[in-house]
């Protein structure tokens, strides 16, 4: 039995935001358990980051069926680690986790159909070891499936008991209104959407963000920090053990042109101005956007996590600073 004992002063340290109009409220900053909490990392320093995260007050841990490597691995984990170490503390965490893409083999295995999506929270939920999830996600628009029955599907999983609240991924902003209508006339709300955003992909600001103050739905971007580029780990080449250097899926080397190393540079002399490492503001930057409810960060170690939080520090961003943000990134 764990002899875990969750840090006592953990809910005066950092201030929650609603979820658009919703009730559910969640911390400025979340784990997301997309990369480190596969088989390539042990399970004792899996568990230190997640024991940290809570004791910082961090209540919401963000999974998918195909987290690990390989798929299925970051749920298995955290189902042990679970059972050791939260297990008491269920009813204090939000745990949430996505179905989308590709799940196994065969044709039930991949999309937004009744069928795969039933499956898969199924599948879900034995490998984390509990009877629901807070949120449940729609991880990716599936064109071959009608809208009607995928919203339908989520909205039953709702009124099983498998989940609380129901969240969609990567959904343009015209999906997203088509989608929360129609959750909406089932009765069961959209809480809550997960895109990508990050000073190098602001796409959701023009597309997605009016969709979600029509909607009323909260945000909690993902790759806030564009896979690395936007911390201190490329400002002087490639390290070996970077993501780049070690063969990513998600970040190759011809990206790093020296146009985006020139835009890295100048942020990073813009956040030592303003005492914080480029990480520390780039997470800033994404929470002074009032739709933002929470924002997704991972974490290889607990010095790593604790340097994230610490963004929280400073979150206010002068006009002069916005401004000249704005003409880097133009």
């Amino acid at each position: 039995m764990s002899s875990y004992s969750p840090d006592p002063k953990r809910y005066s340290q950092i201030p929650y935001r609603h979820c658009g109009k919703n009730g559910l409220k969640l911390p400025p900053l979340s784990l997301g358990l997309w990369q480190n909490f596969g088989e390539l990392n042990p399970l004792p320093q899996q568990t230190e980051i997640l024991t940290a995260a809570f004791d910082a007050g961090i209540t919401h841990f963000d999974l998918a069926n195909n987290y690990g490597p390989p798929a299925d691995a970051a749920e298995k984990n955290f189902g042990k680690i679970f059972q050791e170490n939260f297990n008491s503390f269920r009813h204090e965490l939000v745990i949430s986790t996505k179905a989308g893409y590709y799940g196994w083999e065969g044709p039930y295995g991949d999309g937004g159909s009744r069928k795969y999506l039933l499956s898969s929270i199924e599948r879900s939920l034995r490998h984390l070891q509990i009877d629901y999830v807070d949120i449940f996600y729609h991880h990716r628009p599936d064109p071959d499936t009608p809208l009607e029955e995928t919203m339908q599907a989520l909205d039953q999983i709702v009124r099983q008991g498998k989940a609380l609240y129901i969240g969609l991924s990567n959904y343009s902003g015209e999906q997203t209104v088509e989608a929360a209508s129609l959750l909406k006339s089932l009765g069961t709300p959209c809480l809550i959407h997960q895109p990508v955003y990050n000073m190098l992909n602001r796409k959701l600001e023009s597309d997605l963000i009016p969709a979600l103050r029509e909607t009323q739905i909260g945000c909690i971007p993902f790759s806030p920090l564009a896979q690395g580029l936007l911390t201190n780990r490329y400002l002087k080449g490639i390290p070996e053990d970077s993501r780049v250097g070690r063969g990513s899926l998600f970040l190759k080397q011809n990206q790093i042109t020296p146009k985006l190393l020139e835009t890295v540079h100048k942020l990073d002399k813009i956040a030592n101005n303003r005492e914080q490492s480029l990480a520390q503001m780039a997470l800033a930057w994404i929470l002074r956007l009032p739709e933002i409810t929470s924002v997704l960060i991972g974490a290889s170690s607990v010095q790593q996590l604790h340097q994230n939080i610490d963004c929280l520090k400073n979150l206010k961003f002068s006009e002069a600073e916005l401004k000249e943000i704005d003409q880097i990134l133009d």
